[in-house]
């Protein structure tokens, strides 16, 4: 019995299609319809999942299929880098890696040794403590600077030696603005490229690739999958070029490449994150307002609110919203922003940001000596929850840890 009441053959070469192709679409449709692309042995519309390790050789010992073995390649994991390709506007694709950290790693691994690179003083703090560790056994010189001091950057540039500029904005967790685009310039002066770590915002709100980056870094654990259960990470490029095809060596020759399940997680994540971003980022604005205004409350660091320093920036380079972290510095210092973390009900005391749950952590804690947190802060990931009971249970919190229950 047939399995298909379908004619013989390509049914869409019987029914030709017209309309909008995947280019004239807009990042909330790519995203949605995983580019489009339809199974062509069963017609699924979700992207298989490809597990197999090895690929069969054609007679010839050619591998027409394009896939050879797992380690450098796979095709769900392509299915989810051209995604994310699509979404940054990243002419030279897309790298996904097993961690963020991975990511990032093969960036400054692909230096030579003797370059410098200038990174800037607030940033992940997993990565300075890579940088401070591991670059001078790679013989690379890093300056960290304040980032969001176009100047201050100038002036950290060694002339025919800086062949790097990190940026990540805004800056985890002091939510520090960096103006991508007069960054940019400065690196492109002194022959530099420049890398953007865009994690606490996403595609959807920020295309650095669009201001003048070479490469954009994302933990994608984060809201690009946006369900904490996929640890991985991703490199987009602007162009193919030496440098990129040397990312493209390390990861496949180091075996980082993310594994199939996973980026078919990520797949699965990709496909709302428009609407997660909407979300979360209109969530944490609505916080901010309400916590700026807290009496418990000495300060909010969120570049939505009109007297964050760098909102004018942000408000340019942003589109749709200002991410989805913000911080807070809680009134009495140390003891009650830690008694506060401690009393939430809602909110979940956890690592990690962009998920649809929404976490809070004492970053000091965590960074340990030489942070540049403020004992007093709170690092707070909106999820998609209703921003009012987020609010309630915060204020609860913070009334409790300071005696004022009820």
């Amino acid at each position: 019995m047939s399995r298909s009441n379908a004619p013989d053959g390509d049914p869409d070469a019987v029914h030709p299609q017209v309309g909008l192709s995947p280019g004239e679409w807009s990042p909330r449709t790519l995203a949605a319809q995983a580019l489009g692309r339809i199974d062509p042995v069963t017609r699924a519309v979700v992207p298989p999942l490809h597990l197999s390790t090895t690929y069969l050789r054609d007679p010839d010992n050619a591998y027409r299929s394009g896939f050879s073995y797992a380690r450098p390649d796979n095709a769900t994991t392509r299915e989810a880098e051209d995604v994310i390709a699509a979404l940054e506007g990243a002419d030279a694709g897309a790298l996904l890696f097993g961690s963020g950290m991975a990511a990032a790693a093969a960036v400054f691994c692909a230096l030579e040794r003797g370059d410098h690179v200038v990174a800037p003083e607030v940033m992940y703090w997993g990565l300075r403590r890579w940088l401070r560790q591991e670059a001078p056994r790679l013989d690379l010189a890093v300056d960290f600077v304040a980032m969001d001091d176009p100047e201050a950057v100038r002036a950290a540039i060694r002339p025919g030696r800086t062949r790097l500029v990190w940026i990540e904005t805004p800056g985890n967790p002091l939510c520090t603005v960096t103006d991508i685009a007069r960054v940019a310039g400065i690196a492109r002066e002194a022959g530099a490229r420049v890398a953007v770590d865009s994690t606490a915002v996403s595609p959807i709100l920020t295309r650095p690739l669009e201001l003048g980056a070479d490469i954009v870094m994302h933990s994608a654990t984060k809201i690009l999958n946006g369900h904490s259960d996929v640890v991985a990470g991703v490199l987009a490029g602007a162009r193919k070029d030496a440098f990129w095809e040397r990312l493209v060596a390390i990861r496949g020759g180091w075996g980082a490449i993310l594994g199939p399940f996973e980026a078919y997680l990520l797949m699965r994540g990709l496909r709302t994150l428009p609407l997660r971003a909407a979300a979360q980022s209109s969530g944490a604005l609505r916080l901010a307002t309400r916590l700026a205004a807290h009496p418990l409350v000495s300060a909010v660091l969120y570049p939505g609110l009109p007297d964050h320093p760098g909102h004018a920036v942000a408000a340019r380079q942003m589109e749709g919203g200002f991410g989805y972290m913000l911080s807070i510095r809680v009134a009495g210092g140390e003891a009650a922003t830690i008694d506060t973390a401690a009393r939430v009900a809602l909110w979940k005391r956890a690592t990690s940001l962009g998920g649809v749950e929404s976490l809070i952590e004492h970053r000091a804690s965590v960074e340990g000596p030489g942070t540049p947190c403020p004992p007093d802060l709170l690092r707070l990931s909106t999820g998609i929850e209703e921003p009012d009971d987020l609010f309630r249970d915060l204020d609860a919190a913070l009334r409790e840890a300071h005696g004022q229950a009820g």
